[in-house]
Order: structure tokens, then C-alpha cells, then sequence
């Protein structure tokens, strides 16, 4: 067996064991040593140094050196190396700090106040209660970036008051599902950040690029909810005065100024902060989470308990996303050493494809790889596979990691391992049944497609904030 069949045979024996559920961060460090083991290995040169203490030396000090000369292999050399980069790599920083403040945030009670006066502003709207909520999961989402947090959160606070105002079950599941996956899209992205460590791309132009195009899925998700409403009133009634009370102007003022405007201030001031050079993703990491600290204060909702839990939280996602970066990069240096990716890369050129069609084919495997695998697992292993063959067809990983960033709205949307819905699930009132969750998840999942479609159609919707910004 050659050493690029090795690393194929590597590669397989991976997917292998993460379909039975196994711990992907470990296997991928315990297949990383164990084939590295085997790749760096000199035998030849071990025997030699064997055979020449065995004439010169005792039998236990031959066989001491023989035995460490087992473990003197570069694969553990290479596996600290790996380690220290990814614990120091300034760019994952930013990481546990966005997490911190999504953590506090979520602990805030700010979201129940910005539902409803989102839900008292837009009472006229068509499919009003549904517009609210989108729009809430947006900025919370992006405030936060944490997809399971959202959608609980926002399946119990405002799930039972739309099924209540009689929207159909389908209808209102779809709106939260597909509202919480915004914050892997939007900025600050946490998924962002992860796939500028593996690509070393610009964080700062992928949040510039970035921008657009969510905005643009914001958009079609918000003239879906309101152009079904007006179509088929049924699905989602006006609402009572019972149901959403009238508000005085000026009432209505001092509603928006103390939940929406807080909240929107700390997002636009950490990514503005960002966006126009003020600060690095990591400094203004450090002001979100200060400001997410404040904003608890200021709601009295800061309490001994929930900071210890937000720090407890953010500490255990931090240490898998890092853990993971260390198992990968010691895997794809192997498997790289093997052969593996130039193998990879000399089959697809002789596939003969044109860049289209090479990023379809990409898209589809991210697509495909969404139902059993975290977004974080896909940016880590499998991402980095794609990104060494851009060049081959000339593709900008920066225009390449906002399509992924698309793509991966559709793994917690497409039944059967759809997240979103099981998040919900989890949560909602016995009468809504998961197949009615998915059903709603499908109207919005085309959504994501069309948006897709149209970065391929109009890529300057990615590229127009960071050549404005930053130049070509």
C-alpha cells in the first residue's frame, strides 16, 4: 500500500468512526498520531543505532535506547507544535470572548422585552407576531451566534404567544428554526472566526463580506413571512387588541429606546469597531462581553449563578472548538505528508471542471456533510480539504467561506438531522409535531438556496463592502 492509499485509508477510517459517535476532536488526534507514528517512522535508522550499541554497549542500555528510540518519533514533535499554535493563535481569541457575551446576553431578559416591542411596533404588519419574531431572532442571534440557545430561547417565549394568536403550528415553527441559524451567517460570527483561523482569510473582510449577503436572506425570509401572511391570512391572523394592546406613541418610543436600542448599540458598536479599524476582532470581543456585562446590570438581571454559568458555557465550547483545530491540524499535516491531499488535488483536475461547476460540487458535499456533523466539525476537517484546490479554478476563499457560511444554514433546516427542529421540539407544546417543525423549515430552506443563488449570479453582493472598505 503506497502512502497516498494510506492516507485515503486514513481518511475513510475516520469518516468511519465519526458515523458510529465517536468523540470527533479525539479521534481525530488519535488517528493524527497513530498513522503520524507510522508516516514519520525510520526503522532503517532505528536498527542501525540498535546494532551499533549492541556491539558497543551493555544489553540493558541497548535496549533502553531502543525503546526510546520507539518514541522518538516527530509525531509528537509535531502534535505539541500544533497544540501551542492553535492555543496562541490570536485569531481564535476573539472566540471565548463572542461566546461571553452571547452567554450573558442570553441571560439578560433583554429578548423578552425586544419581542414585544417588536410585536407592538409592527401590529399592523401583515403576519405582524411572525415579523417580530424573525427580527428578534436576527439581532439576537447575532448577538449571541449560538444557534441552540435561540431557538430554545425564542420557542418559549414566542412560539406559544403566535399559536396563541391562532398562527398555524407549521408556519411559526419555520419562523424560529430558520431565525436562529442567522447568527452563523451574520456578524459577529463566531463561524466566521473559525473559518478565518483554518483559511487564514481577513476576519475583518469576511465580516465586510458577510454583511450583504445576510442581510439578503434577512430580507427574503421577511418578504416570505409577509407575502404568505397576505396570501393565506390563515396561517397567521391579525392579532386582537386582547392579543397586542395599542401603545401610545410615545409609549411606544420609550419601549423601543430601552430594548432595541441597547442591544442594537452593543452589536453595531463591537462590529463597527471592527469594520472601520477602531479595534482587532479580539479587542472588540472584550467590549461586547463588558457590554454584555453592563447590559445585565442595567436590566437587573445579573446574578452570581448566571455569570458562573455563562462562564462555565463558554469555557466548554471553547475548549472543543479548540481541541478540534488541534486534532485537525494534526490530522491534515499527516495526511498531507502522506500524499493524501495532493491526491485529492490531481483528481479533481482530471475531472476537468469549471470553476461553477467545482463550487457546486463543494456546496453539495457541505450539504450533504450538514446532517450528521456540526458546522464547526465541517469548518475545521473537511473545509481545509477544498481550500488548497481554489486556486486551481481561481476562486476567492473569501467569496468561498460566505457561500459555506450559506450553506450551513441549510444543515439545521433539512430533515432528518435537522437541529433547529429537534431544538424546538424539544421545547414547543406537545400539539406541534416535528414533521409540522420540518415542514415549516422547508419554505425557508428554499430561501437559503435562492440567496446562494444569487451570490453565484451577483457575486459583487460579497465583494462590494470589502473593496469599499478595504480595497481590492
Amino acid at each position: 500500500m503506497t502512502d497516498p492509499q494510506v492516507a485515503l485509508f486514513m481518511l475513510g477510517i475516520f469518516i468511519f468512526t465519526v458515523f458510529l459517535g465517536f468523540p470527533i476532536a479525539f479521534t481525530l488526534m488519535a488517528m493524527g498520531i497513530g498513522f503520524g507514528y507510522y508516516a514519520y517512522f525510520d526503522a532503517r535508522r532505528m536498527w542501525r543505532e540498535f546494532d551499533r550499541l549492541e556491539e558497543t554497549a551493555s544489553w540493558w542500555d541497548s535496549t533502553s535506547t531502543w525503546i526510546e528510540g520507539l518514541f522518538n518519533n516527530r509525531i509528537f514533535d509535531l502534535f505539541i507544535n500544533q497544540t501551542f499554535t492553535v492555543m496562541s493563535n490570536e485569531v481564535l481569541t476573539a472566540v471565548p470572548l463572542f461566546l461571553f457575551m452571547g452567554y450573558i446576553v442570553e441571560r439578560a431578559n433583554i429578548v423578552d422585552r425586544l419581542f414585544s416591542t417588536l410585536n407592538v411596533a409592527s401590529k399592523n404588519l401583515p403576519g405582524s407576531m411572525g415579523v417580530a419574531a424573525l427580527i428578534t431572532c436576527a439581532l439576537f442571534a447575532t448577538a449571541t451566534g449560538i444557534v441552540g440557545a435561540v431557538v430554545t430561547l425564542m420557542g418559549l417565549l414566542a412560539l406559544p404567544a403566535m399559536l396563541k394568536a391562532r398562527y398555524d403550528n407549521s408556519f411559526a415553527s419555520g419562523i424560529i428554526c430558520a431565525g436562529g441559524t442567522l447568527g452563523i451567517l451574520i456578524p459577529p460570527s463566531i463561524m466566521l472566526i473559525v473559518y478565518a483561523a483554518a483559511s487564514n482569510v481577513s476576519i475583518v473582510r469576511l465580516y465586510a463580506a458577510a454583511l450583504l449577503p445576510g442581510f439578503t436572506l434577512v430580507g427574503l425570509y421577511l418578504i416570505y413571512v409577509v407575502g404568505r401572511s397576505i396570501l393565506q391570512p390563515s396561517v397567521a391572523p391579525r392579532p386582537t387588541d386582547d392579543e397586542v394592546p395599542d401603545v401610545p406613541f410615545g409609549r411606544l418610543l420609550f419601549m423601543i429606546f430601552t430594548s432595541f436600542v441597547p442591544l442594537a448599540f452593543l452589536i453595531f458598536a463591537v462590529l463597527g469597531s471592527i469594520l472601520f479599524g477602531l479595534a482587532t476582532p479580539t479587542e472588540a470581543a472584550s467590549i461586547g462581553a463588558l457590554g454584555g456585562i453592563l447590559l445585565a446590570f442595567a436590566y437587573r438581571a445579573m446574578t452570581w449563578q448566571r455569570m458562573r454559568e455563562s462562564v462555565y458555557l463558554t469555557v466548554r465550547t471553547t475548549a472543543m472548538v479548540c481541541w478540534l483545530f488541534v486534532g485537525s491540524y494534526t490530522f491534515s499535516s499527516v495526511f498531507s505528508y502522506l500524499g493524501g491531499e495532493h491526491l485529492i488535488s490531481e483528481f479533481v483536475q482530471g475531472l476537468d471542471m469549471s470553476p461553477i461547476m467545482f463550487l457546486l460540487l463543494a456546496q453539495l458535499i457541505i450539504f450533504l456533510l450538514g446532517w450528521p456533523l456540526e458546522w464547526s466539525e465541517i469548518i475545521i476537517i473537511f473545509v481545509p480539504i477544498f481550500l488548497p484546490l481554489l486556486p486551481l479554478f481561481e476562486i476567492d476563499p473569501l467569496f468561498f467561506g460566505i457561500l459555506v457560511a450559506l450553506n450551513l444554514q441549510t444543515s439545521f433546516l433539512t430533515p432528518p438531522m435537522a437541529m433547529s427542529a429537534y431544538y424546538l421540539k424539544g421545547i414547543a407544546p406537545p400539539e406541534v409535531r416535528l414533521t409540522q417543525i420540518f415542514a415549516g423549515c422547508m419554505p425557508f430552506l428554499f430561501c437559503v438556496f435562492i440567496s446562494m443563488a444569487l451570490m453565484y449570479i451577483f457575486p459583487q453582493i460579497v465583494f462590494y463592502l470589502p473593496e469599499q472598505f478595504y480595497g481590492q
